[in-house]
């Protein structure tokens, strides 16, 4: 965008120092002759008009470009944010499902098999000690 500023700013300068050079040519013409001078000063103003018509349509061709671009920008981030909360709401219920399952099986396990996972529970418990009074 800062780019389309400064052609368009560039474009201007340039259509200023054509014009700036179109009347330092017309002025000197007035020297030699009104009807010299006069024919310069129109097509002095024919091509600074012409100048200002083509900076005007750059410009308006800019900011439909622009504002194209900023709409398509617009489109793709609001797709890519609905693709990704899709994604994280599919992670998130295959995770539940998962834990759910491997939670319900150790209950199972438990159950089938008491007195060795209470023995399993205290052996992981004694190793977590350990290893805490060692930190």
């Amino acid at each position: 965008m800062a780019d389309m500023k400064n052609n368009v700013k560039s474009g201007i300068d340039t259509a200023a120092d054509k014009a700036k050079t179109a009347t330092d040519r017309v002025a000197g013409a007035a020297d030699s002759g009104r009807e010299q001078a006069g024919g310069m000063m129109d097509s002095a103003k024919s091509a600074l008009h012409n100048v200002a018509d083509r900076v005007s349509d750059f410009a308006g061709t800019a900011g439909d470009k622009a504002r194209d671009w900023a709409g398509d920008a617009y489109d793709a981030a609001k797709n890519a944010g609905h693709r990704v909360q899709q994604w994280a709401g599919d992670a998130y219920e295959a995770t539940t499902d998962k834990v759910g399952d491997f939670g319900r099986e150790v209950t199972s396990l438990v159950r089938r098999h008491p007195i060795p996972a209470v023995l399993i529970g205290f052996g992981i418990g004694l190793l977590l000690g350990r290893t805490a009074r060692m930190i």
